[in-house]
């Protein structure tokens, strides 16, 4: 009699009529991986409000002391046993209350690491429940049951989540969090103990002593530290130490959980490929150009006709203007980028997109917020005539009358001499002590590869240098600002005469339009100053005034509508609406307006 053939092991085994069929699959679908990558990010938001209540609670800390003084030192510990545990975290310091905060971000941000991290916490948390369970004196509690069930099913979510759970971090992490973990116990513990010194209510107490009592009141809340003799600090103190070591704790957190700080810059094979994109398809953007700053990154599209170029500044990438190349293979260059800044657990953003790019945006899921227009120049449609123009043409005929001129050239033209001292003249006028601009300023100035930007110096009566323009290409009829320097003692108007000087002198060098500078907020300024215009629209104008002390939002706006441009409007996009605090963050961090202090190396 032959043997009976068995089915199971093959998931495509035939039925008895002969067809074959497959069996389903055990591997949980994308739908089931993202709800449990999910829950996994709110079970921990509600761990980190229950920790922060009880540490914020003073009838907590002083039952979860009294049942600690029973379970170590009284025959019935069983009375209170469970009765003050979280369901993941059993210590009930700030410093859990930090911990399960941070896991909550860096898990929502899908970090391998803090999954890895969630699991070996929770894995070996959820067997010593149900190894406690075993004994009758721990299952008489629903609350341990409760405890129980509720981790396991964060473990089972964690290990459903698994493959959502895909960003890396940088490598140099662990050495970072050694360093840090080192330098915050010597500084908190130091500043702890001089506290608990300089309040201790008991005499006798020894260094010792109070170094102990320090650490062991950053880490709970109860009999440990109780148990040192001739310490007796009081509650704010106690209260001090444990902010202290949690603030350290967190910034070890940062350091183990920091993303990849995007080191990888421009090549010169990048450089070489968007500058044939450009050749082909720069005049789509005036921007576009900005995308040979060698502190970007390119990713291209898979076919290698269109490219992103991006920064990263804290954990965003920051992308500027228009995908560069064919607008086909836009969304095969977008997906690259989102991929990549997934990858590295990056928000990705975009600053200055047009209106065209923004909707292919849209199409890949980011969001997007006007932030003001770009004023460009018809060189056809400019002219000096007529009583709107009066102010520009008395400011052009005051400095001409008093002996200033405009010397154009394209930058291959100009000798390296020459050129060498307009950027040294460029430096010393330069305001503040950075190099301000990111996505509508290029970045350097006198580079040989930059032969086609076109300079303009204008020299007083007496042939000194005063003032210079800079000019990038934009495609090939059209020029777009970059830098704009001038001595702040020379004639009022200067810079006023010089871009009327090139605008009347462009059909020369070929040029058809000029692109000025980036007035944020303008449709702001000019509504908000109509005839019955609304009270949020003029408290959002007195606002942006106000700021304009400072930061001359109004002053570009007027300094460009002056010249009768056509607004063309830019945008920022970005994938969550959370996110727009930190993205306006490292945007100041990009153009220059903001410096922070970094922890590890230096990002890019």
């Amino acid at each position: 009699m032959p043997a009976p053939q068995s089915t199971l092991l093959s998931p495509h085994a035939p039925d008895r009529t002969g067809s074959r069929r497959t069996l389903p699959s055990l591997t949980p679908g994308p739908r089931l991986r993202a709800a449990a990558a999910s829950a996994t990010v709110w079970y921990l938001r509600l761990i980190a409000v229950l920790n922060v209540l009880a540490v914020l609670s003073l009838p907590f800390r002083e039952e979860v002391h009294e049942h600690n003084t029973s379970k170590l030192f009284s025959q019935q510990p069983h009375q209170h046993v469970g009765a003050f545990f979280t369901p993941y975290l059993a210590t009930a310091g700030l410093v859990s209350a930090a911990l399960a905060i941070f896991l909550t971000l860096v898990m929502r941000r899908r970090k391998r690491a803090a999954w890895l991290t969630n699991l070996l916490l929770a894995g070996p948390l959820f067997l010593v429940y149900v190894l406690g369970l075993t004994q009758d004196r721990y299952a008489d509690h629903v609350f341990n049951w409760v405890s129980a069930a509720l981790t396991g099913l964060f473990v089972a979510a964690l290990l459903i989540g698994r493959r959502e759970f895909n960003a890396v971090g940088d490598p140099s992490n662990p050495k970072l969090a050694l360093a840090v973990g080192a330098g915050g116990l010597l500084v908190t513990g130091g500043l702890g103990t001089l506290l608990v010194h300089a309040t201790n209510k008991l005499p006798g107490a020894g260094l010792t002593d109070e170094i102990a009592y320090t650490y062991l009141r950053g880490i709970s809340v109860g009999v440990f530290a109780d148990r040192i003799e001739h310490v007796h600090a009081p509650r704010w103190t106690d209260i001090t130490i444990n902010a202290l070591l949690a603030a350290a704790f967190c910034l070890v957190l940062y350091a183990c959980f920091r993303s990849p700080r995007g080191k990888q810059l421009l090549t010169a094979a990048d450089e070489e490929k968007l500058r044939a994109l450009l050749d082909k398809h720069g005049a789509r953007d005036s921007l576009g150009y900005f995308a040979l700053r060698r502190d970007k990154a390119a990713v291209f599209s898979p076919s290698g006709k269109a490219a992103i170029t991006y920064r990263v500044v804290g954990a965003v990438s920051l992308a500027s203007g228009d995908p560069i190349g064919d607008p086909e293979a836009w969304p095969g260059a977008i997906d690259a980028w989102l991929a990549e800044a997934r990858r590295h657990a990056w928000v990705p953003a975009v600053m200055g997109a047009s209106e065209e790019a923004g909707t292919v945006y849209a199409r890949h899921g980011l969001d997007a917020l006007e932030l003001g227009d770009e004023a460009i120049v018809d060189i056809a449609d400019f002219t000096l005539e007529g009583r709107a123009m009066r102010v520009v043409r008395q400011a052009h005929n005051r400095v001409k009358r008093a002996g200033y001129t405009v010397r154009v050239r394209r930058h291959e033209d100009i000798p390296a001499e020459e050129m060498a001292v307009l950027v040294d003249r460029a430096d010393r006028w330069r305001d503040g002590a950075t190099e301000r601009g990111f996505s509508m300023a290029l970045g350097r100035l006198g580079d040989p590869a930059d032969g086609r930007c076109v300079m303009l110096e204008c020299r007083d009566a007496d042939g000194e240098p005063r003032a210079l323009l800079s000019f990038v290409p934009w495609g090939e009829h059209g020029l777009s600002l970059d830098l704009m320097r001038r001595d702040r003692d020379c004639e009022n108007g200067l810079m006023e005469y010089m871009v009327v000087e090139l605008l009347l002198g462009a059909k020369e060098l070929g040029v058809e339009r000029v692109s000025l500078n980036f007035a944020m907020f303008r449709s702001v300024f000019e509504r908000g100053a109509r005839l019955g215009a609304g009270p949020v629209l003029r408290l959002w104008r007195s606002i942006l005034t106000f700021f304009s002390r400072w930061w001359q939002i109004e002053s570009l706006y007027r300094a460009n509508a002056k010249y009768r441009p056509v607004w063309e409007p830019r945008f920022l996009l970005f994938a969550k609406s959370s996110d727009i605090p930190r993205i306006g963050l490292a945007s100041a961090r990009a153009e220059g307006f903001l410096t922070l202090p970094v922890i590890g190396e230096r990002s890019s």
